[in-house]
């Protein structure tokens, strides 16, 4: 599911100064199909220009996800893995034993929880789901 989303239109938007080595993280995410975390941008990133350090990478990603422009994901392995905001919404199932992502969209799950947040007294404005899963089918 690549969502070649732009985030240098983004960034352009947000008035964030777009550098060269921003420029090209920004691409490497757009690019991701996966999540990557940080040293996997880094790795990306560097091929390309090799200027480019990890603690630029780091910066670059949280001046991203502070603008709103990339989502950060702490799947429970200890590392966080970023991808370009979606504009349309979706939850996350990872597969535990292989640290896959997938992502999907559900109907009738996001009105429910419309719901419970509603009955709660509440009105919803944002949330995030991750299901955690091993494969049924699975031999050992």
């Amino acid at each position: 599911m690549g969502h070649a989303i732009d985030i240098e239109a983004l960034c352009a938007q947000k008035g964030l100064r777009i550098t060269e080595q921003r420029r090209v993280i920004a691409r490497v995410i757009s690019d991701s199909a996966d999540h990557p975390d940080v040293e996997t941008l880094h790795a990306r990133a560097s091929a390309i220009d090799s200027g480019i350090s990890i603690a630029t990478v780091y910066r670059t990603v949280r001046l991203f996800e502070e603008a709103g422009i990339l989502d950060r994901h702490d799947f429970g392995d200890g590392r966080s893995r970023y991808e370009a905001a979606p504009e349309a919404h979706h939850d996350h199932l990872i597969d535990v034993e292989t640290g896959r992502v997938i992502e999907f969209v559900d109907p009738e799950l996001e009105a429910l929880q419309k719901v419970i947040a509603e009955r709660l007294g509440f009105r919803l404005v944002d949330h995030r789901m991750e299901l955690y899963g091993v494969a049924l089918d699975r031999k050992d």
